[in-house]
């Protein structure tokens, strides 16, 4: 496993002093995750991304991709009704191109709430502390790239697409391939194949038995770790998918306009009402509330360091807000320096009620050091 060199100790306590400072509780998340939560939480797309761990017979395991998983889990399971938690460790991710895994530390933030909190409050304190901790390792050509994945459902809502297919595209917003797939796909999409089509409308027992029977009489012993119940469930949303509504030639033109934006951000939510082309008072409170974090930021982070891309996601497709991305010039947008964004879905999804809130903010030392990555 290829490990990332040390960061000297005075960058990194300086580093860590805006976090501290904040008033945060300091967190260590297990070192490893269950494989299926993993996939089922950030897309079976990231399994090439992780780095997977198996005792002989046991439950497959993936190391730690970053921390925010691990933490509102614990958080959620403490009974706690608010956090603040930071942390300093190793993450650890497996390379798609079959090049060697890497181990690499993340400093973050993680704020989890209840309920009753400023939303826009809590977002520009991360995005602000995370830029404090980016900017003390000493580079001078750092820029905050910005982005909100809930702006886009807000856009889609303007061209009025449906629902369903608005929060699937949502989903693909940190997928470029995939979400391009979408957008090609016509309304005479396929089922599926026979098998999904087959399985759908089965509950999920009669599903996974189906499955299993089909498995006996071909003979077919299953790898990998996953059952036949979950393996029907997935077959089962592809069929699901496959006919769903998909977006008219317009709409779809529209979106892809949509994703092209990136600027300054007032000529991008100037270029996103154009393309809207209609009232829409969705997209207009959405615009709103990005001025508001704005004007926030600006005490912070110069103006003329701040973008705006329409298709900024994150590997992880639990965020489903603000995302934020702090790059160096000399590292490029393929090597953030820190990320991180909002991500309520998340705390549902992992069996928290309705109402919870989260946002948190990772920095990576080793590219945030100017005598670092280069």
């Amino acid at each position: 496993m290829r490990l990332e060199p040390a960061v000297p100790d005075a960058v990194l306590a300086a580093m860590r002093a805006p976090l501290l400072a904040a008033g945060s509780q300091p967190a260590e998340p297990p070192l490893t995750l269950p494989l299926g939560l993993m996939l089922d939480l950030a897309g079976e797309a990231t399994r090439a991304r992780l780095f997977v761990v198996q005792a002989a017979g046991g439950e497959e395991l993936c190391l730690r991709p970053d921390f925010t998983v691990g933490i509102t889990r614990a958080h959620l399971q403490g009974g706690d009704r608010d956090g603040l938690y930071s942390y300093d460790g190793q993450a650890y991710r497996a390379a798609p191109d079959g090049a060697e895994p890497e181990a690499f530390v993340q400093l973050g933030l993680e704020r989890l709430s209840s309920g009753g909190r400023d939303d826009l409050a809590d977002e520009t304190e991360i995005v602000a502390l995370a830029w404090r901790a980016a900017a003390a390792g000493g580079r001078a050509d750092l820029t905050l790239r910005l982005g909100d994945v809930a702006l886009f459902g807000a856009f889609l809502q303007a061209l009025g697409a449906p629902v369903a297919l608005s929060a699937r595209l949502m989903r693909l917003a940190g997928r470029p391939r995939l979400l391009q797939a979408e957008l090609d796909r016509d309304n005479q999409a396929g089922s599926g194949g026979a098998l999904a089509a087959r399985l759908s409308g089965l509950s999920g027992a009669e599903a996974g038995a189906l499955l299993e029977e089909v498995w006996s009489l071909a003979g077919i012993e299953p790898v990998g770790g996953r059952g036949a119940g979950e393996i029907a469930a997935r077959l089962v949303r592809r069929a699901d998918a496959a006919r769903a509504p998909s977006l008219s030639v317009e709409q779809a033109e529209a979106v892809r306009a949509f994703l092209g934006v990136e600027a300054s951000p007032e000529v991008a939510f100037a270029d996103i009402r154009a393309l809207a082309g209609r009232n829409a008072p969705g997209l207009d409170a959405a615009v709103a509330a990005w001025e508001r974090r704005l004007a926030s930021l600006r005490s912070v982070i110069p103006a003329d360091r701040m973008g705006f891309a329409t298709a900024l996601g994150h590997a992880f497709d639990y965020y489903d807000g603000l995302t934020f991305e702090v790059l160096s010039g000399a590292l490029g947008q393929a090597r953030p320096v820190a990320s991180g964004g909002r991500y309520d879905g998340l705390m549902s999804r992992l069996g928290g009620g309705a109402g919870l809130t989260a946002v948190g903010g990772m920095v990576r030392p080793w590219r945030a050091w100017s005598g670092g990555q280069s």
